[in-house]
């Protein structure tokens, strides 16, 4: 069987929907449609599999994802991945939090940002920078309309940019958002060892 995470991790877990996934086999013309466009060239998630379901709002949130993660120009992918993180660990998202700390270390070959939220969570201490993004994730995903025009200038003086400051505003609460559909969609899971 399967259990419970208790601790934020880099170490993905599984993810066990509440709903059953939308099976590809049985998917409708309109279901498969709205499958093409995926998050990641990944293989189609148990996660995007149930949100297929909504056809409508997957249509949607899969070409939204890509631009708001993936597009070029404006906030490194690293940093767009610090914002996420920021909203997983003020959400106490895990399965989110892994994904995001764990693509965070690959893009940065190196773990000591995120070591660093695995060990002191909110009040991880970081570069000027990361300090800056991860501060304002942590506050934009607690109570937007506190985010204010002192939020605004405090990430232009550690170096961001118009853009940057979209892209990271953007990421964040994307991940206040899809950290709510985790949440009540199913659970993070740790598969248990099958070697024996």
């Amino acid at each position: 069987m399967s259990e419970l995470i208790k601790n934020f991790t880099r170490e993905l877990p599984d993810w066990k929907p509440r709903v059953r996934p939308v099976n590809l086999d049985e998917a409708t013309e309109a279901q498969l449609d709205a499958l093409k466009v995926t998050p990641s060239n990944t293989k189609v998630s148990d996660y995007v599999l149930t949100l297929a379901h909504d056809v409508e709002s997957l249509k949607i949130r899969s070409p939204l994802f890509n631009a708001i993660m993936y597009d070029k120009g404006g906030l490194k992918r690293s940093e767009r991945e610090l914002g996420a993180i920021g909203a997983s660990v003020l959400n106490r998202c895990i399965y989110c939090n892994a994904v995001h700390m764990n693509r965070h270390a690959q893009l940065e070959k190196d773990t000591s940002v995120t070591d660093s939220i695995l060990a002191d969570g909110e009040n991880a201490k970081l570069s000027s920078r990361d300090q800056a993004i991860f501060n304002f994730s942590l506050k934009l995903s607690s109570c937007p309309p506190k985010v204010g025009k002192e939020d605004l200038i405090g990430l232009e003086e550690a170096g961001l940019n118009i853009e940057e400051i979209l892209d990271l505003i953007l990421s964040t609460a994307l991940f206040g958002w899809a950290n709510r559909l985790m949440h009540i969609l199913g659970d993070p899971v740790k598969l248990e060892n099958n070697d024996s």
